[in-house]
């Protein structure tokens, strides 16, 4: 209910499928496009917090695991109790990954490079931006962010944007 109730607040619609058992647990209604969500729990160690990005069954050769493909599943969203935060992971994005690691601080060793900011993902700067928000954060190649938007305002929704290849989310 994390999820659907971050959804909520920022004036998104949220529906249902009627039955159990199919690939996606929710659909977003993003500026009149629906996007199907596929539901995960995030959990937190120390600074970094995990998404898996998979699902799992038994069977009688033992665990099964699945990954979901762009065919199946829009994004990703993920819930952290202990933060109490939502995270918007486009599957364009993160395609054939099992896991996802979001950093809330700055590692250790100082690595820069191919890190996922968790407040590049939250719920709120993702897909806040949908209900007028224009500036998005972009990352240039020598690693120093810029500010970047669309032309005119808001003409751009983040599946459209995912549809050409963009990188939404500022990674």
């Amino acid at each position: 209910m994390g999820i659907a109730w971050a959804a909520i607040r920022l004036g998104i619609d949220v529906y249902r499928p009627l039955a159990e058992g199919g690939r996606y647990d929710l659909i977003l209604d993003l500026n009149g496009r629906l996007g199907r969500v596929q539901c995960k729990w995030a959990t937190r160690y120390e600074d970094v917090i995990t998404v898996r990005c998979y699902s799992a069954r038994r069977t009688r050769e033992g665990l099964l695991r699945r990954l979901y493909t762009a065919a199946e599943v829009d994004a990703f969203a993920a819930y952290c109790a202990e933060l109490d935060r939502a995270f918007w992971l486009p599957i364009a994005q993160f395609p054939n990954q099992s896991q996802v690691f979001l950093r809330l601080a700055q590692a250790r060793n100082n690595q820069r490079s191919r890190i996922n900011w968790a407040d590049d993902f939250d719920f709120a700067a993702t897909l806040g931006r949908q209900n007028g928000a224009i500036a998005q954060l972009g990352e240039r190649p020598d690693g120093i962010r810029k500010v970047a938007g669309s032309s005119p305002a808001g003409s751009t929704s983040d599946l459209q944007l995912l549809d050409q290849g963009v990188d939404v989310a500022g990674a």
